[in-house]
């Protein structure tokens, strides 16, 4: 064969640093893994139950292209009841097959070739790989540690240019656990209305927050009528396998993604609308149950971690810890690699989640307590030999 049948943009992304690295873990025996971002929680029994009422009473056939309207109606109620933000269900709400379908919708909708699109890093891995597939390009503009993971304004104003469309943002963070302060918040607004971008704010954590509040995006003032808002229910409330999330946004943005969506997706499943419409009504006394147990785990692998000498920024926000591993002499592969088949336990190299990732792994506490200690018994001994 002379020459791939791949587009050169597909053929050019690098494969998920997270699925490499596990694909080694799924041949290995005892390991303990802190290194899979999904909750380790079974959906909370009200959903479970939902979904199935919903398949036994026949409901298997399409919905709405835009889902189920008691479901927006849902949504619409959520953002308004949490954060002050109004959306009219009707035309500014999309349900979608979890967050990664609306990321995809978001990109294709308002991305012409070549336009630019300024990414914070470390991020979730389909960030930058999205706007590639949507023909754009990608700019990381690397956050640390003594920052708070923000990005600095300077940082932005100096990457932007003419072709600069978007910021895409993501808080609580993936793979950071940061939480967006305010003030960030607010800088980043101001470019962007000085800038005249859209911003797209992935908010899937908003409910997994320990001791500060979330700050969302289109609630700032100026914010609604530019921001793409992504949403889901498969970390707040154990629900990644369903497959549910939605896009809130204005009309005349909204109408974009509705459009691919239509001719890409037709609706998002039908029993996991279902199973979303009972999360938003029956579900927050589960999630503060989950968000509890998880703050207890996050308070024991932070404190272990730095005793270790592996010094760690505090999480606020979703589950996931990240520490320097500067102690250690290695960088964050030569890391994760010889943890894995020393001591049986993964974690994935920070920069599986772009440059800002340099010199730091991902520990995902989305996992049982008495996992963690004996992860960090293991890492001990690993770190007697080598820190």
């Amino acid at each position: 064969m002379k020459h791939s049948y791949l587009a050169h943009r597909v053929a050019a992304l690098k494969p998920s640093g997270i699925r490499k690295f596990f694909d080694i873990v799924a041949t290995m025996k005892d390991v303990i893994s802190l290194g899979i971002g999904e909750p380790d929680f079974i959906t909370p029994d009200p959903i479970l139950r939902a979904g199935i009422a919903s398949l036994q009473a026949g409901e298997t056939h399409y919905t709405s292209n835009l889902g189920v309207m008691e479901l927006r109606q849902q949504v619409a109620l959520y953002m308004i009841d949490r954060y002050g933000v109004s959306y009219d269900p009707a035309t500014e709400v999309l349900i979608t097959v979890g967050v990664s379908e609306a990321l995809y919708l978001a990109m294709t909708a308002i991305l012409n070739p070549g336009e630019e699109v300024l990414v914070p890093s470390p991020c979730f891995v389909a960030y930058p790989a999205e706007v590639i597939l949507a023909g754009g390009t990608p700019i990381e503009i690397p956050t640390y540690a003594e920052h708070g993971f923000m990005p600095q304004p300077d940082d932005l104003e100096a990457a932007i240019t003419p072709r600069t469309k978007a910021i895409l943002i993501g808080y609580p963070n993936n793979p950071t656990g940061a939480v967006a302060t305010r003030e960030s918040l607010l800088e980043v607004a101001r470019i962007a209305l000085d800038h005249d971008l859209i911003v797209i704010s992935d908010e899937l954590y908003d409910q997994l927050i320990y001791d500060v509040k979330h700050v969302n995006f289109p609630a700032l003032p100026d914010m609604w009528k530019r921001t793409i808002l992504l949403g889901g229910f498969s970390k707040n409330y154990a629900m990644t396998g369903w497959r549910i999330g939605f896009a809130c946004a204005p009309a005349s943005i909204l109408q974009g993604l509705a459009r691919v969506h239509q001719f890409t997706i037709m609706s998002a499943p039908t029993t996991a609308q279902a199973a979303a419409l009972a999360a938003l009504r029956e579900g927050s006394e589960s999630v503060e149950e989950m968000r509890q147990e998880y703050d207890r785990r996050r308070r024991l692998i932070v404190n272990g971690l730095n005793e270790l000498g592996l010094s760690t920024f505090e999480p606020h926000g979703a589950f996931y810890a990240f520490p320097s591993v500067a102690a250690s002499g290695m960088d964050e592969e030569t890391f994760a690699q010889k943890l894995l088949e020393e001591q049986r336990v993964a974690v994935v190299p920070g920069t599986a989640f772009g440059s800002g990732g340099e010199g730091h792994v991902r520990c995902s506490y989305a996992t049982a307590y008495e996992k963690i200690e004996e992860a960090l018994h293991r890492m001990e001994n690993f770190m007697r030999r080598y820190g």
